[in-house]
């Protein structure tokens, strides 16, 4: 792995002295790098779903290293990140079969001062990052081989998204797409709009996305795409010291099992600013479930979201599968405060009140409570520290839909060190 980065490193030195010469010549073009070594360690004794009895808790320290880089000019951008991800003993000290992968390819052509088209592996994050997010959060991040149009005029932004997945070039047997290992759609078409209010600090999007998900059957390879769609909405206003949003969306279609899909979330948050150290919120977000016995699947599906930002930091919901078949949604209201404890230093403690989004047959709705904390540290400049800690005290119905033992203490503690400087920026 040491190889692998002193090579990228070389390469991007060497880059950066070419684009010294091609800057002089021409004073609209510059070229950028930045790197990222990102090691965080885990204590595991019931994150992402609960620990049964007797299970013993679990530790690994994982890692992410990045280099980016990145070229613009007047109508054009180019942006490369190669990638390492894993956890420290993973690889073998002597390992010839590196990970070192690419995980952003793409390029942006500018065609006019408003539309531009970007084509190539890219991440798609928009809004609260609710449907499409970056997830950042995992060591390896998301990312899309998409074609995305937009266009940025005044406050208002649009942007076309359209995407088609295959395992590998075929020269005959149809466009069945197994996704069994990359839990990828086979296709997708979006539209995503955005306008931020010039009279009012007022910002409101529309998203709508069509999803074909692969239903064909792997042994005979014959394909039978099921296709969703998502529409709504998320607002966000921003008055004096408060910060409230909401969110709306509502799926219909088929989903990969091509049951007839009806289901809707909504989310309401707000946040205060009591002065520049306190800072205090309260939100709920409803996911609709459904029964087992339901001819119409009604479970909300999250999609590509950032599931770590809303439904609790230990991700028991949507970051993992519920069990036993189960699919009963999720209300989830929170309250937290904020302490800014320096310039550099800051905290957080969140609380979460889970229950079933549907009441499910003999089952309580109440699914647990769970505590977060973090604190955050900027070292230095590029510098990083992140300490959190979080509890789970689940219920019986826990235990039916996602597993493990109530009755066994759940908790979740890990740290992290994020060095992220601009290598040079010409």
């Amino acid at each position: 792995m040491r190889k692998r980065i002193l090579s990228a490193w070389a390469v991007a030195l060497l880059l950066g002295q070419v684009s010294l010469v091609h800057a002089q010549e021409n004073e609209e073009s510059h070229f950028w790098a930045s790197a990222q070594i990102r090691t965080r360690g885990e204590y595991r004794n019931g994150a992402l779903s609960p620990r049964g009895e007797g299970d013993k808790p679990a530790g690994f320290i994982n890692e992410r290293a990045r280099l980016t880089l990145g070229y613009e000019r007047k109508k054009l951008s180019l942006k490369f990140s190669a990638q390492h991800v894993g956890v420290w003993g993973q690889d073998a000290l002597v390992d010839k079969n590196g990970r070192f992968i690419l995980n952003e390819a793409w390029a942006a052509f500018h065609l006019n001062d408003s539309w531009f088209m970007q084509l190539g592996r890219q991440s798609l994050v928009y809004d609260d990052e609710r449907i499409l997010g970056g997830l950042d959060w995992n060591v390896a991040g998301r990312y899309h081989d998409a074609l995305k149009i937009g266009y940025r005029h005044g406050g208002h932004q649009l942007d076309g998204i359209f995407a088609f997945n295959q395992n590998d070039e075929t020269l005959i047997g149809g466009t069945y797409y197994d996704s069994s290992k990359t839990k990828l759609y086979k296709n997708m078409q979006s539209l995503w709009y955005h306008y931020d209010f010039a009279s009012a600090p007022v910002k409101l999007s529309v998203l709508a996305m069509n999803l074909g998900q692969e239903g064909g059957d792997a042994e005979t390879r014959e394909s039978d795409t099921q296709y969703m769609q998502t529409v709504g909405t998320y607002v966000q206003f921003t008055p004096a010291s408060w910060n409230l949003s909401g969110s709306f969306y509502y799926q219909t279609g088929k989903n990969v099992s091509a049951r007839k899909v009806s289901a809707f979330m909504g989310s309401v948050r707000a946040s205060y600013s009591i002065n520049d150290s306190w800072t205090v919120n309260v939100g709920t977000d409803y996911l609709s479930g459904s029964k087992k016995s339901d001819a119409t699947y009604r479970a909300f599906n999250p999609l590509y979201g950032t599931h770590h930002k809303f439904y609790g930091a230990m991700d028991y919901f949507y970051a993992s599968d519920f069990v036993n078949g189960y699919a009963p949604g999720l209300s989830d209201t929170q309250i937290g405060v904020g302490y800014k404890v320096s310039s550099s230093v800051s905290m957080g403690l969140n609380y979460h009140y889970f229950a079933t989004g549907v009441k499910l047959e003999s089952l309580n709705r109440t699914l647990g409570s769970e505590l977060d904390y973090q604190l955050d540290w900027k070292i230095m400049k590029d510098v990083s520290l992140s300490v959190g800690y979080s509890l789970m005290r689940g219920t019986s119905t826990m235990d039916v839909v996602k597993g493990g033992n109530h009755k066994s203490w759940q908790d979740w503690g890990w740290v992290s060190l994020n060095v992220n400087p601009t290598l040079f920026k010409k």
